[in-house]
């Protein structure tokens, strides 16, 4: 009896231990974050952060104070973003939250140097952009977070040399580093995960490292001098006499060394006797002996085909047009191959078949929430779209793990290598005809997706100039279309261009007229020669994108000369025609969708746009229009009411 009286009275000793540490753990939590909020410039926006209640509820995973997230009732994350917070930001005060995993203020005006983050080592993810943080960063400032899988230092004005640190961060998936003024050369990341990296909009130079040539072009342009895959091929450096001289004399030396040691080679060899036939594997060929892909590092890796193979496709290659020559999954593997990109979605690899056509093989990572009924329905309906303007799916390849689209392979690049990816190479840039051309066949591609695909709420969805692919006459193809149903929605929104547009950002939401608001931001990129990531930092406008730039630089300026590419090679009779292609693009961007235009309209108007002007008097017209505009001044035409 006294056993059993002293055992619970021990059971009851450490429940009860266990409910005060529970508590002083929440009060810690409280007054850690009471503090943090004390230390903050403005914190207005925090007042349900206080002392009458604790920051996570006790059940469930619920929070009790705004931006704080719980996890077990515990603070897993703080998401400060769009608040308004000012001035200087410390974490000091947040390193006894030992189970805080996540830290996001971006989208305020924070400002001042790089926030201290190695005294909260176990972080996994840090989100800075869009703020104003300023100065270099210390290269050891990432040492210690080995857990750490995402960094956003977008859209800020950082200088110097990228951090040392960031390039050894064993668990790196995620490094965001576009719109600041980081210079130097990009460093080599030693990391095999790292899916995503944007550096664009610095003032970087020299050589992209060869592990990174398989990102994305958009990635890197908008820099001072960055050459080298995916970009235009790097030039030979200039060596003085000196350099040469001692170069000639270390090959001298390396050759000599070479021949002795094929001599003592040689007659080893020769003393020796025969060798044994090498081993052969059960293909048949020797051990060394390997496919095109496993040679090549940038090889398409091996694709996953468990499960059994069936007419409905799955674990086989299914071709969607019968006028192309047909080949099957094992006949791609073994084609050599070389990675194109590593974009939002997933990796792209160009494989040229033996004796066969050239493809590229698009290979998603994020579809995995997708079932085969729903992919291969939807994929079949997206292979039997046909137009002039539109890059054709010819086969696809669906297992639970793994999502091939198969398309053939355009020689000409995209309309984003050549605006921008061109820019340092010496190579010319499509001229005024040229990119006219080019707006004429999206337009036309994109009113045929609308007619197509009239469920699709935004049928292209992903419209942007990295997926208008260009033929050998400069006429455009979009590609990446009509992928929204077939994207996880978290990732859908977190990468797809339709999801940046105004809308979505005001309401959560996208409508009939997202795809015409990323037109729009195509037609002034192509018009002004700017890449739109960089006018998020750099922008007059209210809302700093590049329609907004566009619109200041006529409302301010008071002309558009300065709004044209220099290199598009116009003359004083098209300028007429390339501000009614201007004034397009702006209708097409408006802010609120009832003022944005529709896209038939847009069509319309982009149809009337000539190479020339039919009146050499540009200038006149203004005065003497008598179509649909003649109600309207030129301040009319742009309507700057947001």
């Amino acid at each position: 009896m006294a056993h059993s009286y002293l055992r619970w009275s021990l059971v009851g000793f450490i429940v009860s231990l266990h409910v005060l540490t529970s508590c002083n753990a929440t009060d810690s939590e409280s007054e850690i974050l009471l503090k943090f909020k004390d230390s903050l410039g403005y914190n207005a926006a925090l007042a349900s952060w206080n002392s009458s209640t604790s920051p996570c509820s006790k059940k469930g995973k619920g929070a009790n104070w705004e931006g704080v997230n719980c996890e077990n009732r515990t603070i897993s994350g703080l998401q400060l973003e769009n608040i308004g917070l000012t001035g200087d930001i410390s974490f000091d005060a947040l390193r006894e939250l030992e189970s805080l995993r996540t830290i996001s203020v971006k989208n305020n005006s924070l400002e001042g140097p790089m926030p201290n983050i190695k005294i909260i080592p176990w972080l996994r993810s840090v989100f800075l952009s869009n703020n104003k943080f300023s100065g270099d960063i210390p290269a050891d400032a990432f040492d210690g977070l080995t857990g750490l899988r995402k960094v956003h230092l977008a859209e800020n004005k950082f200088t110097g040399q990228i951090p040392l640190s960031l390039t050894i961060l064993p668990r790196l998936l995620d490094l965001r580093l576009e719109g600041n003024q980081f210079e130097g050369e990009i460093p080599d990341f030693v990391q095999k995960g790292l899916e995503i990296m944007n550096v664009s909009n610095n003032a970087l130079e020299g050589p992209i490292p060869s592990k990174l040539g398989g990102m994305d072009a958009s990635s890197f342009l908008a820099n001072k001098d960055l050459c080298g895959r995916p970009l235009a091929a790097c030039s030979p450096p200039k060596l003085s006499l000196v350099t040469i001289v001692t170069v000639v004399i270390a090959v001298v030396a390396a050759l000599a060394a070479i021949a002795t040691v094929f001599f003592i080679l040689y007659r080893r060899r020769s003393q020796a006797p025969p060798p044994e036939e090498a081993p052969r594997s059960e293909r048949g060929h020797t051990k060394s002996d390997s496919s095109d892909f496993d040679k090549m590092e940038t090889g398409m890796p091996e694709i996953s085909s468990h499960g059994k193979k069936d007419e409905n496709g799955h674990g086989k290659l299914i071709f969607l047009k019968d006028d192309v020559e047909k080949f099957d999954l094992q006949s791609l593997l073994k084609a050599s191959a070389e990675m194109l990109g590593s974009g939002s979605f997933g990796s792209s690899y160009k494989a040229s078949l033996v004796g066969g056509p050239v493809m590229v093989v698009k290979r998603f990572r994020k579809m995995n929430n997708v079932n085969r009924e729903d992919f291969q329905e939807h994929v079949r309906r997206l292979g039997r779209l046909r137009h002039p303007n539109l890059l054709p799916l010819v086969a696809y390849y669906y297992t639970k793990d793994e999502k091939l689209l198969v398309n053939n392979f355009v020689n000409n690049v995209s309309l984003a290598v050549h605006l921008h990816g061109n820019r340092y190479s010496g190579k010319p840039r499509p001229d005024w005809a040229a990119r006219l051309k080019i707006i004429k066949g999206v337009a036309k591609g994109l009113q045929f997706l609308y007619t197509e695909l009239p469920a699709l709420i935004a049928p292209h969805g992903h419209l942007k100039s990295s997926n208008v692919l260009l033929g050998e006459i400069f006429e455009p193809l979009l590609t990446d279309y009509g992928l929204i149903p077939l994207v996880d929605q978290e990732h859908a929104q977190e990468i797809m261009v339709a999801y940046k547009a105004p809308e979505y950002k005001q309401h959560r939401r996208i409508t009939k007229k997202t795809d015409i608001w990323s037109l729009g931001i195509l037609i002034l990129e192509t018009l002004t020669g700017k890449f739109p990531a960089s006018y998020l930092q750099h922008g007059k406008g209210s809302d700093g994108d590049l329609a907004a730039w566009v619109k200041s630089i006529v409302r301010d300026e008071g002309t558009t000369v300065e709004v044209f590419d220099k290199e598009i090679g116009a003359t004083k009779n098209s300028e007429g025609e390339m501000m009614k292609l201007l004034r397009v693009g702006l209708a097409c961007c408006e802010n609120e969708v009832e003022h944005r235009c529709d896209l038939r309209e847009a069509i319309e108007r982009i149809e009337e746009v000539k190479e020339k002007d039919s009146d050499d008097e540009f200038y006149s017209s203004y005065a003497s229009e008598g179509d649909r505009n003649s109600s309207r001044g030129l301040s009319d035409d742009f309507n700057f009411s947001q």
